[in-house]
């Protein structure tokens, strides 16, 4: 039976997309979507959206129909995911995070190990940067048994992009479910980060920072910098900035608030913008940050078992994720707001390779 998504639904972006393909991949179902991201001036598919569905496609040995610049609509027949060693290129600065949603499900449920080199933007506007893969995701995937390794081999701006990363993963049979609905904070960290730019900038933004997170009462505060020049190789071919704020908890996860550096954005406002994140988030108690929970969605629903987390706050791509993902796989999702954020409870399929 051939799975139909209007693609429209819930943010109207590329979110419904991301989550419809990776899910159909797994369940080895046909997909027919249309009014992609039909809510996003310009409407249809751009060359970051073509990157992710091929690099799934590639990986499952799968056809697309319809995978062009401005497409509204495709059509995808996956078959089962194949381990190996792969390379995808977003030929922009488009997002290799954004990429990795769809593709990091596919990869852990191949049939054997996968290599994989994926190149773009490592560093975006509304996109997590992979800073955010690698220290909060993961580590919450890892509690569910998924063995993935993430590298960042070069950083990647707009507007060549032009970053590196490599991903390694192991293949999982069945993923555990996951419950985070109390914790601890145990530690702020705070990380900011530039390429090709003079080095007062990221000692700002990391002062700022610091200063503002004290002076809102906390104070295990780890602080580190990164000023990358020419002779570094993880160096970007763009210049470009940026802060990254984690919040190390009790039950060994993490949460992370990030602000991109912009032109003619002083560096005080770029980590002012983080701080409030964080502050706004960690005010609620919540364990899981609004992002993160976006994320686990569909790893919850392949999940063998009852999932539980709370959340700061439900964004339009979490409700995004539970309506798409919900209904192609037939998870169970129960979402209950309170004082103290959002909890998600997720009935899993118990998928298995």
């Amino acid at each position: 039976m051939v799975k139909v998504v209007d693609g429209s639904i819930g943010e109207g972006g590329g979110q419904v997309l991301r989550y419809a393909v990776s899910t159909c991949a797994l369940l080895g179902e046909e997909l027919r979507i249309y009014n992609i991201r039909a809510k996003r001036q310009p409407p249809g598919l751009r060359p970051q959206h073509i990157t992710a569905i091929r690099s799934v496609a590639v990986v499952c040995g799968g056809s697309v129909e319809g995978l062009k610049v401005g497409s509204s609509s495709i059509v995808f027949k996956p078959s089962k995911p194949r381990g190996g060693r792969y390379f995808f290129d977003t030929g922009t600065a488009g997002s290799v995070s954004l990429v990795l949603q769809s593709l990091l499900p596919v990869l852990c449920f191949a049939e054997g190990p996968c290599e994989v080199e994926l190149r773009g933007g490592t560093n975006n506007p509304l996109a997590p940067p992979i800073d955010y893969i690698r220290e909060v995701l993961l580590p919450a995937l890892r509690r569910m048994g998924v063995s993935a390794e993430v590298s960042l081999v070069r950083r990647g701006f707009y507007p060549r992009g032009q970053g590196v990363v490599r991903v390694e993963t192991q293949p999982v049979d069945r993923l555990r479910p996951i419950e985070a609905v109390e914790a601890e904070l145990e530690v702020l960290e705070v990380f900011a980060y530039s390429c090709n730019l003079p080095d007062h900038i990221v000692k700002r933004m990391a002062g700022t920072a610091e200063s503002l997170l004290r002076k809102a009462g906390y104070k295990d505060i780890v602080v580190r910098t990164e000023s990358l020049g020419p002779d570094d190789p993880r160096n970007a071919v763009d210049p470009g900035t940026g802060v990254f704020i984690l919040a190390r908890l009790s039950n060994g996860l993490t949460m992370g608030f990030d602000s991109l550096g912009e032109k003619g954005v002083p560096a005080e406002e770029v980590a002012r913008r983080a701080v409030d994140d964080a502050l706004s988030q960690l005010s609620t108690g919540a364990p899981i940050d609004k992002h993160l929970a976006d994320q686990l969605i569909i790893w919850m629903a392949l999940a063998d078992g009852e999932s539980r987390i709370r959340t700061s706050s439900m964004t339009s791509h979490t409700f995004t994720g539970v309506e798409v993902v919900g209904s192609l796989t037939g998870a169970r999702f129960e979402v209950s707001e309170g004082a103290k954020g959002v909890q998600i409870v997720c009935h899993g399929i118990g998928l298995s390779r």
